[in-house]
């Protein structure tokens, strides 16, 4: 795997170079993870002039979950602790660097300046977003890693969905869907899990309550694994109990077709704001317009929410290899609504077309 690291690393010096820039530093622990195999608590990458160097203020810890640095990159711990991006200025400065591009959008504006004073003659320019891009599009060995999370999500929520339910509240759910993700091999959950039951079913990143499951409700549960780093989410509606009722099955139904729609259109070279629409029109027609989320669906990786958005605005198409997730939903305040939620990986039809990562059955269940 080191040649990977290198790769990606001589990747983002060719950009850096070409803005004419003498070297970077990365800081945004996603980031530093993706170049470096590993982003130890502080840590800070520097693509030196003479060297790369992965900067901590501590020894690494040696955890596999936190992924151990790239055998083939030096990694320089400082001595008395400290700043390790500050500490990076001052090394590019004795390797002779006359500029560094840095990672604005992640420095706060303490930091920025601390930087500018310890090396007051190196021209700061910004980064930018050049590691997100480069991390948008996924190889086989980090889709592997996304493949196996979602395998984990399925597991734990399936094992859920075979207990009793009904009298549990909504924080006593999460709390061991969270611990079955664990149990079955994650490294935790990818984002805090979503427990809604009732008039809280359907709303997007609902935190957990004290509300107990009843007869009758519509259930939404969206959770995520992370493996090795990597992060993948599912989302799922059931109803609690008994049949479902006619506005139940309708509004299900309804958003089902628009999670198709918005699956099916997932291809390389398609729009992401195309993917919005096709899941977002068929919603809208039905006259749910002003229910909806601000975007469909979403890149996920090393972050759970990451590049591309698939919103209205958004501007880009797809390529192959780029995980997203398709995640349309409805909530009717007061009474509850749906969201169903998968993670897929875009493939051209040549390859079958949008590869689904996340199994766990769409049908409206009774439990």
């Amino acid at each position: 795997m080191s040649e990977v690291y290198a790769t990606r690393r001589s990747r983002l010096r060719d950009h850096v170079t070409a803005a004419g820039t003498a070297a970077a530093l990365v800081t945004r622990p996603a980031n530093v993870r993706y170049l470096a195999a590993a982003a130890p608590q502080g840590s800070a990458l520097l693509l030196g002039r003479c060297e790369d160097l992965l900067v901590c203020a501590g020894p690494p810890d040696d955890r596999p979950y936190e992924g151990r640095p790239d055998e083939n990159l030096r990694v320089h711990v400082l001595p008395t602790g400290g700043d390790a991006a500050v500490a990076a200025a001052d090394l590019v400065t004795a390797q002779g660097a006359d500029s560094l591009a840095v990672e604005e959008h992640h420095l706060t504006v303490a930091r920025h300046r601390a930087l500018a004073s310890v090396a007051p003659q190196l021209r700061l320019a910004d980064l930018g977003g050049a590691v997100e891009q480069l991390r948008v599009v996924k190889d086989e060995e980090e889709i592997s890693c996304l493949r196996i999370g979602a395998e984990i999500a399925d597991q734990a929520l399936g094992e859920l969905l075979e207990s009793i339910l009904v009298g549990r509240t909504e924080r006593h759910l999460a709390l061991e869907l969270e611990r079955r993700l664990v149990d079955h091999g994650a490294d935790g959950p990818a984002f805090p899990t979503s427990v809604a039951t009732g008039p809280n079913s359907g709303r997007r990143g609902h935190r957990p309550t004290d509300r107990r499951v009843e007869e009758g409700d519509f259930l939404t549960v969206c959770l995520g694994a992370t493996y090795r780093g990597y992060r993948c989410e599912i989302g799922r509606t059931f109803v609690i109990g008994t049949s479902p009722a006619d506005w139940q099955i309708e509004l299900y139904d309804l958003v089902f077709a628009a999670q198709r729609a918005g699956r099916e259109s997932l291809a390389p070279g398609a729009g992401y704001c195309d993917v919005d629409r096709a899941a977002r029109q068929v919603l809208d027609s039905a006259g749910y317009a002003e229910a909806l989320p601000p975007l469909t669906g979403h890149g996920v990786g090393l972050e759970i929410d990451e590049d591309p958005q698939l919103a209205p605005a958004a501007m880009g198409k797809l390529d192959a290899c780029v995980p997203v997730t398709v995640e349309p939903g409805v909530h009717l305040p007061g009474r509850g609504g749906v969201r169903i939620d998968d993670t897929l990986v875009v493939r051209p039809e040549a390859d079958g077309g949008p590869e689904l990562l996340t199994i766990t059955t769409k049908e409206l269940l009774a439990l």
